[in-house]
């Protein structure tokens, strides 16, 4: 039997976005999920062009350069990731983690397995882009900045300070959620887009041979030309197309339809007509290759551009940490983080959340970011190693999505495969190349990330099956409590545990000590499926076992946090109304969860020394049980468990 149950507010039955117009969902968009693609005119085309080591790139490399930008975001953002990746929601959640639990053809079931090769995929993959989250408001605030020095050579000492200024009022805002933000960014990226391609524009109309470069054999040219760096040119490119993966990853926030409405009408129309413009100024000018994008505007418009630029900036680094905010959620939800307190934001979209802890290591990695490179040109090499190999990754993914989920012929997937593949693993290559120069930064972080990943991973199932090594198996514990004089009480014992067969270790010893227990006592369990959503029957097991006592197994998605209090609460006032309980059990309630005390084994421990070491500094900053459920302080009591793992 089940009843209603109690989630928060970001567990909504189904994606749903409909509480807003279309344009609403459009300008939030735009805010949300655009603004890092969005401001990538800023350098992609002034590094790629002097990725061709050329003081003075002539006509023929402008509208190469121009040619190969523009196919690369029509094949990779507009084909891949608008027609094909954001085709694969997880129940309207996007990122690498949902396209990695949407690939596991057992979709409904826990995942508490160990390190399969799609979860070693998943780690690896969500790994690099929280680094990114972290390079991408370095380079894009620092970028902006970098404005002040063609205003006035002498502002160059305040680039880094206005910097950091920036980014500290960008991590403090977070917790207004990014509905609140959006609203309010959306509007400045609509003026932005509008800006860029009105300059774009004004270029254009003086040399319009520039839109000759719409030619594909423009861009095959200048690769040709100039084979020798064709490798750093390709690598230079993929900065302009780095927001592909945010488009994803933002998903829950505003909705599929959104993110292709705003890309086809806006994002997308405006970023070729900046490029193709900043190409038009190089035919006219080869000596403006320094600070391209400013030199692009009209010389009375510097001043608010430069205001312009810093504004949309601010609004690009969002992306990443929005969707960063998001795959946090899943990754605590499917074992690979500890518990951390995750805010719902908003009452009507439920993908809207903020991580506080995630924003603090945020904030702190960025700022130091821009202390260690202080120029943009220097974070560029650092930029693109981490989102080409999320790309690549997402590729890989989406190749099992094709043929389990949409039943594509093996054929066409690796056809389709072949040519999104090639082009993701010479982006990832043209980037892995440029370790040296800053490479290793994304590389590191995603190394550090990923190996606590697993080891809290592996630490929270060694610890689940130690536990349920010392469970005893209910026929047996009943019979202990028929036989041995046990004091049964008024009331309805919560008790919390990771064990979903047997007799929680913590309820044994509470009964060897005490010798008491309530007259009712549900043993209750939270079980994560692969899925962001479990709605109806499904989220709630209940098992008699007589005597008083229940077996609850209440079965949530990866997105969802419950509200375990109103959901037992529902439960049994449901129970009370069938006259199969007494009525008032709901509010005599008391909830006992378990608190672990660990010891590594000497002989045959389940994780080597650094592993160990990883997991159990994690677990220091675990959130606890009652504030992670959110559970009322003066009902819980704490009982203590020693695990030798």
């Amino acid at each position: 039997m089940s009843a209603p149950v109690s989630l928060e507010a970001n567990t909504a039955a189904t994606p749903s976005h409909r509480s807003l117009s279309n344009f609403s969902l459009t300008l939030i968009a735009l805010g949300v999920v655009y603004g890092d693609i969005g401001t990538s005119p800023l350098y992609a085309m002034q590094v790629t062009l002097q990725a061709l080591g050329h003081s003075n790139p002539g006509a023929a490399d402008a509208m190469g350069i121009a040619s190969l930008i523009c196919w690369s975001l029509l094949i990779t953002i507009g084909i891949k990731y608008a027609l094909i990746v954001l085709k694969a929601d997880n129940n309207g959640e996007g990122g690498i983690l949902a396209l990695a639990t949407l690939t596991n053809p057992h979709r409904r079931k826990s995942k508490r397995s160990g390190l399969t090769a799609i979860t070693i995929f998943g780690i690896i993959g969500s790994a690099l882009l929280f680094g990114d989250g972290a390079i991408t408001p370095a380079i894009s605030v620092l970028s902006a900045m970098e404005g002040m020095k063609v205003l006035a050579p002498e502002f160059e000492q305040a680039v880094i300070p206005a910097t950091i200024a920036l980014l500290v009022l960008l991590f403090t805002v977070q917790r207004l959620g990014t509905g609140k933000i959006g609203g309010a960014f959306g509007p400045v990226m609509l003026l932005w887009f509008a800006t860029i391609a009105a300059i774009g524009l004004y270029r254009i109309w003086q040399v319009p041979s520039v839109l000759l470069a719409i030619n594909p054999l423009y861009a095959y040219q200048t690769l040709s030309d100039n084979a020798t760096v064709a490798g750093a040119i390709f690598g230079a490119v993929f900065l302009a197309i780095t927001g592909g993966e945010a488009m994803y990853a933002d998903m829950g926030h505003v909705g599929a339809a959104a993110i292709r409405r705003a890309l086809a009408l806006i994002v997308l129309p405006s970023l070729m007509l900046s490029y193709f413009g900043q190409a038009a100024l190089i035919m006219q000018d080869s000596t403006a290759m320094e600070s391209l994008f400013y030199k692009t505007a009209p010389a009375w418009s510097l001043v608010p551009m430069i205001f312009l630029a810093a504004a949309a900036t601010i609004i690009a680094s969002q992306a990443l940490i929005s969707g960063v905010f998001s795959l946090a959620s899943q990754s605590i939800h499917l074992d690979l983080l500890p518990k951390m307190r995750v805010s719902q934001t908003s009452h009507h979209e439920k993908g809207q959340i903020y991580v506080p802890m995630i924003n603090f290591f945020l904030a702190v990695g960025t700022i130091v970011i821009v202390l260690a490179f202080r120029r943009s040109d220097a974070l560029a090499a650092a930029y693109g190693v981490a989102v080409s190999g999320t790309m690549l990754i997402t590729t890989l993914l989406i190749s099992r999505v094709m043929v389990l989920k949409w039943r594509w012929s093996r054929l066409l997937t690796a056809m389709t495969i072949l040519v999104f593949g090639t082009i993701d693993l010479g982006f990832f290559m043209a980037n892995s190349a440029k370790i040296a120069e800053g490479g290793w930064l994304p590389i590191s972080i995603g190394a550090i990330i990923s190996f606590l990943m697993i080891s809290w991973r592996l630490g929270t199932i060694a610890v689940r099956n130690e536990a349920a090594k010392l469970a005893v198996p209910v026929e047996t514990f009943m019979e202990t409590v028929r036989d041995s004089n046990i004091i049964r009480v008024q009331g309805l014992a919560v008790w919390m545990t990771k064990i979903t067969r047997g007799i929680s270790p913590v309820m044994v010893r509470h009964l060897e000590h005490n010798k008491s227990l309530h007259e009712h006592v549900v043993l209750f369990s939270v079980r994560i499926a692969c899925v962001p959503f479990v709605t109806g029957a499904e989220r709630l097991e209940l098992e008699e076992l007589g005597d008083g006592f229940y077996r609850m197994i209440f079965h949530v998605g990866f997105m969802q946090t419950p509200r375990v209090f109103g959901a037992i609460g529902a439960e049994f006032k449901s129970l009370a109304d069938a006259g199969r309980v007494p009525h008032g059990l709901e509010h005599d309630l008391h909830i006992f969860i378990s608190h672990e005390t660990l010891q590594r084994k000497l002989n045959g421990p389940a994780l080597n020394w650094m592993s160990w070491t990883a997991f159990l500094f994690m677990k220091k900053l675990s959130a606890r049980t009652t504030d992670f459920f959110k559970l009322p302080r003066d009902k819980v009591e704490e009982r203590g468990l020693y695990l030798e793992v």
